[in-house]
């Protein structure tokens, strides 16, 4: 009989790496696009699927997704 070791399982839930939301500026034409965070920092990352002033998931550099275009709010506690 095979044991099963939940922690494993657990883990393999949980996707690896960071996963920011940016906006995407302009695709380059060679695989990459220059995307935006949040803060202001412009970074090239690798996939053309997002169209510029869409936002995307990136994770590990990559495009991963599009993201939803949803209202960001900022409060001070």
């Amino acid at each position: 009989m095979a044991t099963t070791n939940i922690w494993q399982q657990f883990k393999a839930l949980i996707p690896e790496g960071v996963r920011i939301v940016a906006t995407i500026t302009a695709n380059n034409g060679n695989g990459t696009s220059q995307a935006e965070l949040r803060d202001g920092g412009v970074i090239t990352v690798k996939g053309e699927s997002a169209i510029p002033g869409q936002k995307a998931f990136i994770q590990n550099g990559e495009i991963k997704g599009i993201a939803p275009a949803l209202p960001q709010y900022e409060i001070e506690i």
